[in-house]
C-alpha cells in the first residue's frame, strides 16, 4: 500500500491521501485528515472555515479513483501514465471542517478500455456519509 502512495502524482499541499486501509481489484478504502492550516480555509468561509466541495471531490478522486487505478494497473504503469478525471456526479450531505478525518470507500463499477468508473462515498469520524456519488477517469 505504501508503494501506491509513493506512485501518486501529487505532493503537498495537493496530496489528499494519508493512508490506504484496504485495496483489492474491487475497491479501496483510504483516509485523509484536513489540516486546519490548509490555505483554502482562510477564505472558505470567512470566520467559519468549511472544506470546499471541490476539495472533497478531489479527496474522493485521489483515493477512490487514482489509488485504485494504480493498483489495477500494477506493473504496466510508467512515468508517462496519467489518470485523468473525466466525470463526477457527487451529492454533498454534510460539511467537513478543519482537523476532521474522513474515510473514503470506493467500489469499482468497471475498468475497461482504459476507463475506470467507481461508486465512491466519504464518511466522517462519526461514520456519517458526508458525500457520495460516481467518479470516472481515463488512463492516458
Amino acid at each position: 500500500m505504501e508503494d501506491i502512495l509513493s506512485r501518486l502524482p501529487y505532493s503537498k499541499p495537493f496530496l489528499f491521501v494519508d493512508k490506504i486501509i484496504e485495496i483489492n481489484e474491487n475497491g479501496v478504502i483510504g483516509e485523509y485528515t484536513f489540516n486546519e492550516n490548509l490555505d483554502f480555509y482562510k477564505g472558505h468561509f470567512k470566520d467559519n472555515p468549511v472544506t470546499p466541495g471541490v476539495i472533497l471531490t478531489e479527496v474522493m478522486a485521489q483515493i477512490g479513483l487514482v489509488c485504485l487505478g494504480l493498483f489495477l494497473l500494477n506493473d504496466t504503469i510508467n512515468l508517462n501514465t496519467t489518470i485523468c478525471l473525466t466525470s463526477t456526479n457527487i451529492d454533498f450531505l454534510k460539511a467537513v471542517y478543519p482537523n476532521e478525518k474522513v474515510t473514503v470507500v470506493s467500489k469499482k463499477i468497471y475498468f475497461r478500455f482504459g476507463k475506470l468508473k467507481c461508486n465512491v462515498s466519504m464518511k466522517n469520524e462519526r461514520n456519517e456519509i458526508v458525500c457520495s456519488g460516481v467518479i470516472a477517469g481515463m488512463i492516458v
